[in-house]
């Protein structure tokens, strides 16, 4: 019999809200920017899993700025009418507890509030946050993996590429607008990446339709946008034959904000 710790699974974390200081902002890429996040309520922080994202908290006028307090203070998110809080989902990039320092990566699209707030960050300003409330644990029970995602998806990936030890074997398809997106990543494994400029999501899902499938164990990764993540997930499922047990599929950000 298989025990939890050898098969994917959840595991829940108490939902922590913090204030946190900016320390540090470094560009990756011209559009992707690193904010680097400290303070003394980043005690026992916790992310177990490359994938884990936390909710980011804004406001940008005097009503959102009175949810997002009332958010803070609250053990819940306000009920009924009550005025909601602007939040945005966000990787943990990495977290060093020793140096008491959280990074979060944003991709500087020039809307939202999010890419917003992290165009014009500096040191010394707050940002609010709270989570992760879950991670999702896929233990060291592949010898293959396959990851296809947009630049969304990068500090999940590089975060998994740099946890993954070296007997194992990666394909990476990334998404990105153009060769000056493309950045360097850590891994002991042994990797094989391609990166794609975009072309209105065509390229990505040709991509991974033509992609050569290893021997043995394989956990496939999909995120970016909402409704290529479903297209690539089906087809690697339904053309490719891979058990949809082993992919685990997300959308980041949809094209179309109306749709379900």
């Amino acid at each position: 019999m298989t025990t939890e710790s050898q098969e994917i699974h959840r595991v829940s974390h108490p939902i922590v809200r913090r204030k946190l200081e900016v320390a540090r902002v470094l560009d990756i890429t011209p559009r992707m920017r690193r904010i680097t996040l400290v303070g003394e309520q980043l005690e026992g922080f916790i992310s177990a899993a490359p994938d884990d994202h936390v909710k980011l908290v804004f406001a940008t006028n005097e009503t959102e700025q009175t949810a997002l307090e009332s958010f803070m203070s609250a053990t819940g998110v306000p009920a009924g009418d009550a005025p909601k809080p602007v939040m945005r989902d966000y990787t943990p990039r990495y977290y060093d507890a020793e140096k008491g320092e959280l990074e979060i990566d944003f991709v500087l699209h020039g809307d939202g509030p999010a890419a917003t707030w992290a165009n014009q960050a500096e040191p010394g300003q707050h940002l609010h946050l709270a989570g992760p409330r879950g991670s999702l644990i896929v233990p060291d029970i592949f010898e293959n993996y396959l990851l296809i995602g947009d630049e969304t998806a990068l500090p999940a990936m590089a975060r998994r590429l740099e946890e993954l030890p070296a007997s194992r074997n990666v394909q990476a398809l990334i998404e990105i607008e153009n060769d000056q997106e493309k950045q360097p990543l850590a891994t002991a494994t042994t990797l094989a990446c391609r990166w794609i400029k975009r072309g209105q999501g065509e390229r990505l899902l040709e991509a991974a339709r033509q992609v050569e499938l290893p021997q043995g164990s394989l956990y496939v990764w999909i995120a970016c946008e909402a409704k290529l993540s479903r297209q690539i997930r089906a087809m690697l499922i339904n053309e490719r034959g891979i058990d949809e047990s082993q992919v685990k599929a997300a959308g980041y950000w949809r094209l179309d904000p109306n749709e379900e």
